[in-house]
């Protein structure tokens, strides 16, 4: 089965309100993620969603909790590690990316996705056979 590697926004694009066309894709793709075990996050991608939605998205910390309980934790299998760290620092040697986004890399690489999905990094990019995808981006 193919896994996807979630990225943060695509996370907080499920609960913005504002970018209706972005908000259905990502619902979307989460649903699916969730119903088919074919998408995956890091601890990276939970503490930045949950950091989002209390600062940015004013959620209250009940939704934080369900959200937390019901999409994060059932996604989340990506842990730190000190080869996960490695391959951070490698990815961000090699390809020039932050560190923070080459650990997301290095993260999806340890779980052996075949593709990130993402707005903010570099879309058809491939990495070690992984490719970056933006799922908004209208083909």
């Amino acid at each position: 089965m193919n896994v996807d590697f979630l990225d943060t926004n695509i996370l907080i694009y499920m609960l913005d309100e504002r970018a209706e066309t972005k908000r259905s894709k990502a619902r979307s793709l989460v649903e699916q993620g969730l119903r088919q075990g074919s998408a995956v996050i890091s601890y990276q991608v939970v503490q930045e969603t949950l950091n989002a939605m209390t600062r940015k998205l004013g959620a209250s910390p009940s939704d934080a909790r369900a959200m937390f309980r019901d999409v994060l934790v059932p996604l989340w299998t990506i842990s730190p590690s000190p080869e996960l760290y490695h391959g951070g620092l490698d990815i961000h040697d090699r390809y020039g990316y932050s560190l923070y986004d080459a650990l997301i890399l290095s993260a999806a690489l340890r779980h052996g996705c075949q593709r990130v999905l993402s707005e903010d990094l570099h879309n058809g990019h491939v990495i070690d056979g992984m490719e970056i995808v933006n799922p908004f981006t209208t083909n």
